[in-house]
């Protein structure tokens, strides 16, 4: 049996609904592994993801290796990994491949500006991938002081997204 990418996602949606860190799914030859940020087994020396995410791999002799990302809920603090850039400020990267959008709907304005005075959890924007939306939210209030992805734009994992003054 193989897993759809509509499966995985359904999957991970369920999953990101409930309260548990960590599933692991195995139907022949497909592994699916769900751990939410900070769960036990992430790989040590790496930063632990913290927002839901999904991997299917197959084993041996089965097919290719499929990753998947899983939407984020507005109201969940699932803010992507937020790295220093100068003394004071962090840098938000994006979670995953995608299209990057400022704002909720094309007629709305944007989540944020250089400038915006935001709180920690805030949303700043929306990175979608194969038409399941993820809102990435601040880690740390502060003052955003560059956005460095254009309305639109595709980004790539861990691309730098916003450059975020603390407070």
């Amino acid at each position: 049996m193989t897993l759809s990418f509509k499966d995985v996602a359904d999957i991970v949606k369920i999953i990101d609904s409930s309260s548990c860190d960590e599933v692991v799914l195995e139907l022949e030859g497909a592994k699916l592994v769900v751990r939410r940020g900070g769960a036990a087994g992430a790989p040590s020396g790496a930063p632990a993801p913290t927002h839901a995410q999904a991997q299917a791999q197959s084993a041996p002799g089965g097919t290719s290796q499929a990753p998947a990302a899983a939407p984020a809920a507005p109201q969940q603090s699932n803010a992507p990994a937020a790295r220093g850039a100068a003394e004071g400020e962090v840098t938000v990267c994006s979670p995953m491949v995608g299209t990057f959008y400022t704002r909720p709907s094309p007629d709305e304005e944007p989540f944020v500006t250089v400038g915006s005075r935001i709180a920690a959890g805030a949303p700043l924007c929306m990175v979608e991938v194969m038409k399941l939306f993820t809102t990435i939210e601040a880690a740390s209030g502060g003052t955003v002081v560059a956005v460095l992805a254009e309305d639109g734009q595709l980004v790539e994992f861990d691309q730098p997204l916003f450059v975020i003054r603390t407070d």
